[in-house]
């Protein structure tokens, strides 16, 4: 069932670059991945003011946007931070001290340098474990001190 301009709730203006994928889905909820999906991209995030008008512009209960946005790691809630820092935690990682570094970065003050940490299964350069990527960049052979040396040198 389609519902009219008229059953529609108002748009708001703050978030009117949804319109257009809103739209394209009817406002109906076989839309919602692709509605956070275009949501996140125009907003760099989804914060809570945005998911309730989803869940309204979809005729949706605000627990069904959130529960589906948060069920989904792509999803984030809060904006980026300036540096991403990903410690890989495949076999060869693992076995030469993955466990220990990302303990040690998860101590460190990565927020303070504008750093968010998270792990990433595979980098595919099992020669060079333990592996990070940093904003794209493959370091390899690393231990907690260096990370923490170079992700310092970002700042400057």
């Amino acid at each position: 069932m389609r519902h009219s301009q008229e059953q529609q709730p108002a748009a708001d203006p703050a978030y009117a670059a949804l319109e257009p994928v809103l739209h394209r889905h009817g406002h109906q909820a076989h839309g919602l991945i692709e509605v956070l999906n275009s949501a996140q991209q125009h907003y760099g995030h989804l914060s809570e003011p945005l998911l309730r008008h989803i869940a309204r512009r979809l005729h949706l209960p605000f627990s069904r946007v959130q529960g589906t946005a948060s069920f989904y790691h792509l999803f984030r809630f809060s904006p980026a931070a300036t540096h991403s820092c990903l410690v890989c935690t495949g076999t060869a990682c693992h076995v030469l001290g993955a466990a220990r570094l990302l303990a040690e970065l998860q101590q460190a003050p990565l927020a303070e340098l504008g750093v968010e940490l998270g792990t990433v299964r595979c980098i595919g350069t099992c020669s060079g474990a333990p592996l990070v990527e940093v904003d794209g960049e493959v370091w390899n052979h690393q231990s907690g001190a260096s990370v923490l040396q170079r992700l310092r040198e970002l700042q400057r």
